[in-house]
């Protein structure tokens, strides 16, 4: 009885709609959406009077502003010719009618004055715009400074800075921020509307920069007045001298912080500012008057003040703010006609959002499913074109990712059949050798001479020779190599290892050398397994060195490690195979002669050996010239198998 037919590939990687990536995208996309169109009409419905009664009523906050910007614009500006500009931009920010007019109601500035019919202006100011007397309620100055005098901190007037000076003095107020904070002093430069620099010490580090002599030398020469503040100053003296002489009181001296003292004193010469906080030039004065003198000296300084900002500031302007001309408060009427607007709107969203999470999760599945069936081919022992890369992100990536762990196992696939082929080969020629022999002594063909036996012997000991081989590389994969590490010195090591190949090389006509340099130091290492490892380099140096040539052993050491180079005198190694003489069963030639080549699997050993060793080995050849393998080893008394392969053990 046949069982149930088993599902196609097209049946395993197609799942339904709603177990699907897809399906799931599709219908969390829509819940949200459907979730977010209610919610935002339910907001709507709920939220619609408070909104029409706050576009109604007056922000305060708005007012602020405003009143603020064209009282800077006052402040800075001698007249109010410009300033229209400046109302239709703050008109159109907060969408109300703003109006400047003279004290006696002429206008100034109107940002309805292109309307045909421009709508009568309110019985009452918003505000008096007067940076000379400005409201103490409403003056919130961009600058950080509030008034206490009724002046407008940014009104600077004949105080302003010059380009050069403002330059020069920013330069100096860098060098004494950089000289604090070396000292531990946080501080930074603060701009004044006068152009001159603050620096403001943060934290409570203030008591700190008397400390500080290269900030203290540096506030002394930032103190200094410039040519246009000395200016200034002396036509603010001469002012407030002259109110002074009025009321029957002594002239005083006033810096640039507003301060004053009495008594002889070059005005011009330096200013007196504070220490850890340079204000702005035009700070107000002290606010507490011992005696009558003090309290006539601040009001003549305030009216000398003002007398010299007069010329520099608008003048006084009324200052009106009212809907814009035209305006109805807006309403909303939820009627059968809004109600079938909301409900189309809602509909085209849920739409939108529908088919943009269907066309993105089709866009996320279709790779998906693209590396799923390339997956299941793979598994299927089928060979597989890599998976196109179109995108750049996660799932890019993924597929970049498994194209290359497919191209490596297609290489491993295709490296174990040919070692597979390879190990076949060899075992194969010296079996069919003893074979052949064997049967040639049993049909009588062949007779049992010593001859006859010590071939059997050479072909026996060739393939103990390809399995010991095979073992030692079998037992360094798995991690199963085990070393035995003792001190051992090179120089005897090396003797050992020439005087083993000595016969073969006098046969070969190959003359051996071994030079260790003097002051070598002592290895710790497995002296069974190095000496194989250096065997299978002489020895294959021997084999292909031609008659009359030479094979030089030679040790020396460098900064941490012993090198021990095999260099031979015969044909060389073309340059397109040298990469590839330590792969397993590799051999330049390709005919697997015997004669001139081993069964590639000594240079494969000697790699193994020298990694569980924490070493490593290298092949430098020149056609013609010769070739010198070099096995590079730590000499550190450290555990050896720390290397390339830590899986190989020691005991």
């Amino acid at each position: 009885m046949r069982g149930p037919k088993a599902p196609s590939r097209e049946g395993r990687t197609r799942l339904p709609l709603r177990k699907s990536l897809l399906g799931r995208l599709l219908a969390v996309s829509t819940l949200v959406a459907a979730c977010s169109v209610a919610a935002t009409a339910w907001l709507a419905v709920q939220s619609t009077s408070g909104a029409i009664k706050e576009q109604q009523g007056q922000n305060l906050t708005d007012d602020t502003d405003i009143y603020d910007t064209l009282l800077a614009y006052a402040a800075t500006h001698p007249r109010w010719d410009g300033v229209q500009n400046t109302v239709q931009t703050l008109a159109g920010k907060y969408d109300r009618r703003i109006v400047l007019t003279t004290q006696n109601r002429q206008p100034i500035a109107d940002s309805a004055e292109a309307a045909a019919q421009p709508a009568e202006l309110p019985i009452r100011n918003a505000a008096v715009l007067n940076p000379l007397a400005a409201d103490t309620g409403l003056a919130t100055s961009r600058t950080g400074a509030g008034t206490t005098d009724g002046i407008d901190p940014r009104a600077v007037g004949p105080f302003r800075l010059t380009a050069a000076e403002s330059t020069k003095l920013e330069k100096i107020a860098k060098r004494i921020v950089s000289c604090l904070s070396d000292n531990g002093v946080a501080a930074d430069v603060v701009p004044t509307p006068s152009g001159r620099p603050s620096i403001e010490v943060v934290g409570q580090d203030g008591e700190r920069v008397h400390g500080v002599r290269c900030a203290v030398i540096g506030l002394d020469e930032l103190d200094a007045p410039t040519r246009t503040e000395r200016t200034a100053l002396a036509a603010l003296n001469e002012l407030a001298t002259q109110c002074l002489k009025d009321k029957g009181h002594a002239p005083v001296n006033v810096d640039l912080d507003l301060s004053w003292q009495r008594g002889p004193k070059d005005i011009l010469s330096k200013s007196r500012m504070p220490v850890i906080t340079i204000a702005s030039p035009m700070p107000s004065p002290p606010g507490h008057m011992e005696s009558a003198a003090d309290r006539d000296t601040a009001t003549c300084v305030n009216t000398a003040r003002k007398a010299q900002l007069r010329a520099h500031v608008s003048p006084p302007a009324l200052l009106f703010i009212d809907d814009p001309v035209g305006a109805e408060p807006p309403g909303f009427d939820l009627s059968p006609a809004n109600t079938v607007q909301i409900a189309g709107v809602a509909a085209l969203v849920l739409a939108l959002t529908v088919g943009a999470s269907v066309l993105a999760a089709t866009r996320l599945v279709r790779p998906l499913l693209a590396l799923t069936g390339a997956a299941q081919r793979m598994k299927d022992g089928e060979r597989t074109a890599p998976v196109p890369v179109t995108t750049d992100n996660e799932i890019g990536r993924l597929a970049v990712a498994f194209n290359d762990m497919a191209a490596h196992r297609a290489l491993l696939e295709a490296q174990r059949r040919a070692m597979v082929s390879d190990v076949a080969h060899e075992l194969r020629t010296p079996l069919s050798n003893i074979r052949g022999w064997l049967e040639g002594a049993q049909d009588g063909i062949a007779d049992l001479d010593p001859a006859f036996v010590s071939s059997l012997l050479e072909e026996a000991v060739q393939l103990q020779h390809i399995i010991d081989d095979l073992q030692d590389l079998a037992e360094a994969d798995a991690g199963a190599l085990r070393l035995h590490p003792e001190p051992v010195r090179i120089d005897e090591l090396l003797g050992q290892v020439a005087a083993a190949h000595q016969a073969r090389a006098e046969s070969e006509g190959v003359a051996l050398h071994v030079r260790v340099d003097p002051d070598v130091p002592t290895l710790l290492a497995d002296p069974v397994r190095l000496r194989q490892a250096i065997g299978n380099l002489v020895s294959n140096a021997v084999r292909h060195t031609p008659r009359g040539g030479s094979v030089t052993l030679r040790a020396q050491g460098s900064a941490g490690r012993l090198d021990v180079a095999v260099s031979d005198t015969g044909a060389g190694i073309p340059a397109a195979d040298l990469p590839h003489v330590f792969d397993r069963f590799w051999r330049a030639e390709k005919s697997r002669n015997r004669r001139t080549g081993g069964s590639g699997l000594g240079l494969a050993i000697v790699r193994k050996l020298a990694e569980a060793h924490g070493g490593t080995v290298d092949a430098r050849s020149r056609v013609g010239e010769g070739s010198t393998f070099t096995l590079r080893l730590p000499t550190a008394a450290a555990d050896p198998v720390e290397g390339p392969d830590p899986r190989i053990t020691t005991i």
